[in-house]
């Protein structure tokens, strides 16, 4: 369609012929995304222009259908300009019945009007909110003209009304909170302090999720009988705990948000527990309220496993270990997948990192599955199909982080003891961990644990003796290659082999290191002869 000929009709034309020609542009143009560069200047214009009707007075039809075509506009980040001012943002804010800037009596009438508003009227907040995510996304100008008019409180006053939302208005708003809260960091610490978004989202998902309290931080199991979560429910939760996780990035102390923190972790404890209607959906919301259990304070932590009225284990002090096990089942299951571990495996490994190094009930319900004791020792242990094999797998990954996420998972289940890890692992795969902690030479990391001693099986005791440390595993003999050698072929090969290895190492193939008294690696010359051996002693 013509834009020329839309731009000479949105000046003339009386209401009714504007929307039929907006509505065709709208029809002909739903699935674009990529756009004409030589019609820029006339799709900038016909951004102004559309914000011109919507300025009017016009029906609600209208401002519907050109709030579609605004939003189809939207898509190009470079014709935003017109809608990323003052007056384009705050028409937005109106029409999504937000309290932004200068309109805020207005709109807070119009807010609490919501729950008697047409369908059509509903259609034009959400395509508002739609509109305002869309600007806020592609557009800094726009960012900025946001925290200007006070979009955030907007947001936050709308929150405090949740109850009455439709699904789409809901799902939205919260969208646009994540999106303003993920692109301009400043506004974060004026959200949680000033308009008190954490409270509020908090309040939201205890809400959404239907939490029923029957103890301090503790929510009534859902039974296995419990109905899956609706799609829309979960779709709007996982907004919430996007936003959350966001708000949550930066630390913030005192005892208000120690509360606070800690009924978010009972609120994503029971999420946990909860299951939606298709298991792919599942792991999605799981895999949000994982990434915000992040970004607690380890303290909360505690909240995951001590839930008195439910009960727990006996064996591990009487706490309830249902959540760790959750955690576990998700690990796997991401291992499993064989892609994307740095987004989906690293935050719940370092979940479970922080949780075992923290909490002994942890660490020792998560070693009794993943490192239980060593019996047949003949396999080398990133080979097999248990978890410990895939995750001694993880060690050598190719991704730095992942590699580094899953040592410290074991080490920290190894209490930190460099023998126990190499027990589990073998050098060679323990080995990054090891240069990167400076513990070559062996020894412990610096957090201090119980003193409960590991039993080692009567199978691995004798098998002990003939373990390649190396390799973790007991190998068969090899031949001797040199067994049949006299002592000049010996010589003669030894010496062959210091003239290779100087060789490379003279042309800087190779640098030959040693490792110093402290368990780091140095050049070979400077372990050979450390000048802090040599201090204070007398030459002959």
């Amino acid at each position: 369609m013509d834009l020329n000929i839309i731009l000479s009709q949105l000046e003339t034309a009386n209401e009714e012929e504007i929307e039929k020609l907006l509505r065709q542009y709208n029809l002909e143009n739903s699935r674009t995304f990529s756009f004409d560069q030589k019609e820029e200047t006339l799709r900038s214009k016909l951004c102004q222009g559309v914000l011109s009707v919507l300025g009017r007075q016009v029906q609600p039809s209208c401002q519907k259908t050109c709030l579609e075509t605004l939003r189809i506009l939207s898509r190009d980040k470079r014709v935003l300009a017109p809608v990323a001012t003052k007056e384009g943002m705050l028409i937005l804010g109106g029409m999504a019945r937000l309290n932004a800037g200068e309109n805020g009596d207005d709109n807070n009438q119009k807010s609490s009007q919501e729950d008697t508003q047409s369908d059509e009227e509903e259609r034009v907040v959400v395509e508002a909110l739609k509109c305002l995510c869309n600007v806020v996304y592609n557009s800094p100008a726009a960012q900025q003209v946001s925290v200007d008019v006070q979009l955030a409180n907007g947001l936050c006053a709308s929150l405090g009304m949740a109850s009455t939302w439709h699904h789409e208005v809901g799902l939205f708003t919260l969208r646009l909170l994540f999106l303003l809260s993920a692109l301009r960091p400043d506004v974060r610490g004026i959200l949680r302090r000033e308009w008190h978004a954490v409270r509020l989202l908090t309040e939201f998902l205890e809400h959404t999720l239907n939490v029923s309290w029957v103890g301090p931080y503790e929510a009534a199991h859902p039974g296995p009988q419990a109905l899956p979560m609706p799609a829309e429910d979960n779709e709007r939760a996982m907004e919430a705990l996007k936003a959350l996780f966001n708000l949550t990035l930066s630390d913030a102390g005192g005892e208000e948000d120690d509360h606070q923190f800690r009924l978010i972790a009972a609120i994503l404890r029971h999420l946990l527990m909860l299951k939606t209607e298709t298991e792919e959906k599942t792991e999605e919301v799981h895999s949000h309220a994982i990434n915000l259990l992040n970004n607690l304070p380890v303290s909360c932590l505690d909240v995951l496993i001590d839930v008195p009225v439910q009960g727990g284990l006996e064996i591990y002090g009487g706490k309830n270990m249902d959540a760790v096990q959750l955690l576990i089942d998700f690990m796997e299951k991401r291992i499993d997948k064989g892609s994307n571990y740095k987004e989906g495996l690293t935050p719940v490994l370092s979940l479970l990192t922080e949780g075992s190094r923290h909490y002994r009930e942890i660490r020792r319900y998560i070693k009794a599955q993943v490192l239980p004791p060593l019996k047949d020792v003949k396999i080398r242990p990133e080979i097999g199909t248990t978890t410990r094999n895939k995750l001694v797998r993880l060690m050598t990954h190719v991704d730095m982080g992942v590699k580094q996420s899953a040592a410290e998972f074991l080490f920290v289940l190894c209490k930190e003891s460099v023998d126990n890890l190499l027990k589990y692992t073998g050098y060679g795969n323990a080995a990054g961990l090891l240069v990167a902690r400076g513990l070559l030479a062996g020894g412990r990391g610096e957090t201090q644990y119980s003193q409960d001693e590991d039993s080692d099986t009567e199978e691995y005791k004798s098998a002990k003796p003939f373990i390649n440390p190396i390799t973790g595993h007991v190998e068969e003999p090899m031949p001797n290659p040199i067994e049949e050698m006299t002592e000049e072929q010996k010589e003669y090969e030894a010496q062959k082999l210091v003239n290779m290895f100087d060789k490379l190492s003279r042309q800087n193939v190779i640098r030959p290191m040693g490792v110093r008294p402290d368990g780091t690696l140095a050049p070979l010359e400077e372990t050979l002869c450390d000048p802090r051996e040599d201090s204070g002693s007398d030459s002959d």
